[in-house]
């Protein structure tokens, strides 16, 4: 019991630091490197920021589908539809902030719905010209998607490669669905042409490192809200019911209720990454909905080590900064690179990057009683 405390604490301390340093690092550094002179050799172009927080969005959708595939057994592959229907959200309200400033000038339509001669804004977009609402909304349609969606699973015992399918049979219906003009959510433009954010300009560096800052703030708090959550009483059940379901529900826990609360909470979280991705990107369109997307993020979180949270982070980050490099590159390589990272870590890193680190440390571990 004492060891198994004195470990806990240690764990603690090394986590704390960590955070602690990569906090300093994305809040203080990158913008103090961002603030020298563009001739400055350690000078961070104004283009890298809204690309280093696009990557930091990343990260805190792994983490979300993390909660549901590392610690509940439950392998999504429609994540991907949440993420794109927070930066829906929030795309509505951004181009309600266009106003007259559009091609058409048209403040009571977007321009697309112009350019389709619309004569009035649909139902569901009203109340999108206020931040508030948007920001509600960018919580309340991925969850009520996603609880609607797992009420009806989760009951009925679907599991395994049955529930990843309808998964992403979800989200291939979305994208269709967004594709069509009449929907009402530009089609396979998507929107875009977003002008500012509560007053402030897009534009400006001022605003892309405001954009920045709150997406690092974000994902720091989702890995503390994760973490902490995975510590409680429900964290375990989880844990319990990916190993075991069957016996878990014969102690009498509801699994239902279990996966029901984490598959809510991720899609809500993920929605929010979407949410704040948007308006560094400047566009959100129905691509988002593809499916391969949602298979991309599991392979971000399988990289880096699903169930660790930190590891999903770390797989997010990695690979998205190989994508960026790879296909400017070798365009032509990338998505084979992608398949055999898949296949490589399925078959060498089970455990991912974060099972390696483990190992190395249990072998360092020996090799220092062996000398002892």
């Amino acid at each position: 019991m004492i060891l198994s405390r004195l470990v806990s604490s240690q764990t603690d301390r090394r986590f704390w630091l960590g955070f602690v340093i990569v906090a300093a690092l994305l809040l203080l550094l990158v913008p103090a490197l961002n603030a020298l002179p563009e001739g400055s050799p350690l000078a961070l172009p104004n283009y890298m920021v809204p690309l280093l927080g696009k990557y930091l969005c990343y990260a805190t959708l792994a983490l979300a589908l993390d909660l549901v595939w590392g610690y509940c057994g439950v392998l999504s592959l429609g994540h991907g539809a949440f993420f794109a229907l927070g930066g829906y959200a929030m795309g509505m309200h951004l181009m309600r902030a266009i106003g007259t400033r559009g091609v058409y000038g048209n403040a009571e339509l977007p321009d697309f719905m112009v350019f389709l001669n619309w004569k009035s804004l649909p139902w569901y977009w009203f109340g999108f010209d206020h931040f508030w609402f948007a920001a509600l909304m960018v919580l309340a349609v991925p969850g009520a998607l996603a609880f609607l969606f797992g009420w009806l699973a989760f009951r009925s015992r679907i599991t395994g490669v049955y529930l990843s399918i309808i998964t992403q049979a979800m989200t291939y219906a979305l994208m269709l669905a967004f594709f069509r003009n009449e929907m009402g959510f530009g089609g396979n433009n998507g929107l875009t042409d977003f002008k500012d954010l509560l007053g402030f300009d897009l534009s400006q560096p001022g605003t892309k490192m405001g954009l920045y800052l709150a997406s690092a703030v974000m994902m720091g708090a989702a890995l503390l809200l994760m973490r902490h959550l995975v510590a409680t009483k429900l964290g375990r059940v989880m844990v319990a019911l990916r190993d075991a379901e069957s016996r878990v529900r014969f102690l009498g826990y509801s699994t239902t209720q279990a996966k029901l609360f984490a598959f809510t909470l991720s899609a809500m979280l993920a929605g929010v990454a979407g949410a704040l991705y948007v308006p560094q990107v400047g566009i959100i369109n129905p691509s988002e909905f593809s499916p391969a997307n949602s298979i991309e993020i599991a392979i971000w979180v399988a990289v880096g080590g699903r169930g660790t949270l930190v590891g999903a982070i770390i797989g997010a980050l990695s690979v998205n900064a190989a994508k960026t490099w790879l296909t400017g590159a070798a365009p032509e390589v990338w998505l084979f690179f992608l398949g055999a990272l898949f296949i490589a870590v399925t078959l060498l890193l089970p455990k991912g990057l974060m099972g390696l680190r483990l190992k190395f440390a249990k072998h360092f571990a020996k090799v220092e009683e062996g000398h002892v």
